[in-house]
């Protein structure tokens, strides 16, 4: 699969911009704050139907503007089509399909795929367990489109019991009537049921991810592993992989059960995938905290190069985006990269520094300066 064109309208710093892209490798180069990041940020929302740099969507429309809109013309074999978004801050999103048929957003997902590699990518290894949430998420979702369903069912849901906690809360502190908590029964069923498919999706793509994790960061860092993916549930360590859904809804209706009265106290829930964690080993110890910034990036390195290679395999093979990566490798690195990601069908590269590139992404080049794109 490839992006054969990309257009963007209101999109960050571009009133307008068209850029013919081909298979192979594509650089773009350019000045900080040229909008080089703009470009592949935009190929990734299409995909994630979010940004690697931001949480909400007003950032993304150009200042004075309204609205913002992302289209691109994708091919995958023989079949070509066009995806179109409409970003609406404050208002819901809108969607097109090969222009004519208006669909939810979330129909988009899956045309487009991308993996990408950027130096936010550090906080996989080093940040809070959000992040790694959030990757195991989007990548899941990669996986099987229906799962932005899923996991949108599942923030309902939670939001909602997390009203009646708060609720529940506020009328303990203050003394009033105790509430009827049949209604949080029934949501605790529904955060179960949700949360059991969402958690299981998890584990699984632990135990695929896991093998190859490990290989790709032998290719990084030679003799510097093992690496080793750990889930780690708000249930208890009660849960692991190859368990049904159903014996899934069981352990997290029971860890319902137990924590509500703390719940009810700090008026929140405290049992769920959304507290869940993945744990980074390095051998035996964990890397946040204990590897090096050289072993830290290896590692956040690794974790996408095993998502690009179960993509890979599963048949659709994705956009690889490296977005400003090279400034942040030393010199053994860049070229162990390069090399890996060579032969992908897509390679979109942003650099501030041409010679920052290696020579094995040899391709299109194009500049980027003042709001424009051209290719030289």
């Amino acid at each position: 699969m490839h992006v054969t064109h990309l257009s963007l309208a209101d999109f960050r710093s571009y009133a307008r911009v068209e850029v013919p892209l081909d298979p192979g490798v594509s650089v773009f180069v350019g000045a900080n704050g040229q909008g080089k990041t703009n470009l592949v940020e935009a190929v990734g929302y299409l995909a994630t139907l979010g940004s690697h740099r931001v949480a909400s969507d007003a950032p993304l429309v150009r200042m004075g503007a309204e609205r913002a809109v992302i289209r691109a013309a994708v091919t995958q074999g023989e079949r070509q089509q066009l995806v179109e978004l409409e970003l609406n801050p404050g208002r819901a999103n809108r969607a097109r399909i090969n222009r004519s048929s208006q669909v939810r957003p979330r129909d988009v997902l899956g045309i487009v795929r991308t993996v990408l590699f950027a130096p936010e990518d550090l906080a996989l290894v080093k940040g809070d367990p959000g992040e790694r949430r959030r990757f195991l998420d989007e990548l899941i979702t990669a996986r099987s489109p229906r799962m932005a369903g899923v996991r949108s069912d599942y923030e309902r849901v939670l939001k909602q019991r997390n009203t009646l906690l708060k609720s529940a809360a506020m009328a303990r502190r203050h003394g009033g009537r105790s509430m009827d908590m049949s209604t949080l029964d029934v949501w605790d069923q529904h955060l179960a049921q949700v949360g059991a498919e969402l958690l299981a999706q998890r584990l699984d793509l632990i135990a695929v991810l896991q093998p190859m994790t490990d290989k790709a960061y032998e290719q990084l860092a030679p003799g510097g592993g093992p690496v080793l993916l750990e889930y780690r549930s708000s249930v208890g360590g009660g849960v692991g992989a190859g368990q049904s859904r159903e014996e899934l809804y069981g352990l997290l209706l029971a860890a319902l059960v137990e924590a509500r009265k703390q719940e009810i106290e700090r008026g929140v829930t405290l049992v769920g995938p959304h507290r869940d964690d993945l744990v980074l080993k390095l051998g035996e110890l964990p890397a946040k905290g204990y590897a090096s910034h050289g072993e830290s990036w290896s590692y956040a390195l690794s974790l996408r190069l095993a998502s690009y290679d179960l993509l890979r395999g599963e048949g659709n093979e994705p956009v690889l985006v490296l977005d400003d990566v090279f400034a942040e490798l030393d010199a053994r690195r860049r070229e162990r990269l390069a090399e890996l990601v060579a032969p992908g069908e897509q390679v979109l590269v942003t650099a501030a520094v041409d010679d920052d590139v290696p020579g094995v992404l040899s391709g299109a080049r194009y500049v980027v300066s003042g709001g424009e794109v051209a290719r030289v």
